[in-house]
């Protein structure tokens, strides 16, 4: 049996398969991120710079999906809200008491995630090694010496349970202490600063280190830039840190 195929079949066959390549194109557009006051910082080097101690992979998805998404859905939240728009980062999670309820948790969750971030990329990118100058002498002065830092933070680290943060803080007299947050919250929720921290969500480490989350603050050290925290040190006794 034969079966015809006449012009105005292969017209209709045409036309809807344009319709099938049209609605994810449709839904893409539908899903940019939301303009806002808020984007998403570069990486201030290649994805590759922290390997093999980060792997290129978990960089790529972890800066242009995950810390992507917190920007988005923040400035998603803050669409209809232009007076909590106009406010700094660090100002927004300051006053997050003053949010309404029906947006505070979203900004708490993406602020927090964009800040947190923000700082990571900055921090990162270096030769690891160990700190000098001010910035040591205030590490020794406030957490017993480099090395008693590194295993105090670690162990710190290792204590959070689930998804979370893990900081060294400085107030504007360059005091140091080490904390750790859940989730995406940060010191700057209580007008803390933040001098440095590492990211313990498993998107940080697992594509490489699976569940030795050990493993991964241990390596994390080897990435750190220390020019780029004792500026950040240096900046937190000037009044001018932001995140």
């Amino acid at each position: 049996m034969t079966i015809a195929f006449d012009r105005r079949s292969l017209l209709r066959g045409a036309a809807g398969l344009a319709t099938a390549w049209a609605a994810p194109r449709a839904a893409r557009a539908q899903a940019a991120p939301p303009a806002g006051p808020f984007s998403l910082p570069p990486l201030p080097y290649p994805p590759s710079a922290n390997e093999p101690h980060i792997d290129t992979q978990t960089m790529e998805i972890h800066h242009g999906r995950h810390h992507a998404a917190y920007v988005s859905n923040l400035n998603a939240a803050l669409r209809d809200h232009a007076q909590l728009a106009r406010l700094p980062l660090p100002d927004l999670l300051a006053r997050l008491g003053e949010a309404p309820e029906a947006v505070r948790t979203a900004l708490r969750n993406n602020g927090g995630g964009h800040a947190n971030h923000s700082m990571f990329w900055e921090i990162m990118g270096g030769r690891g090694g160990a700190p000098s100058g001010e910035l040591a002498e205030a590490i020794q002065r406030d957490l017993g010496g480099f090395d008693r830092m590194k295993a105090d933070f670690n162990a710190a680290g290792l204590r959070v349970f689930g998804s979370g943060w893990v900081f060294v803080t400085v107030d504007r007299g360059g005091r140091l202490a080490i904390v750790t947050r859940p989730n995406q919250d940060t010191p700057l929720m209580e007008g803390g600063r933040v001098l440095m921290g590492n990211d313990v969500w498993e998107h940080a480490y697992y594509l490489k280190y699976q569940n030795r989350r050990a493993d991964y603050l241990a390596a994390w050290w080897n990435v750190v830039n220390w020019e780029k925290v004792a500026a950040r040190y240096a900046a937190a006794k000037a009044g001018t840190l932001g995140v």
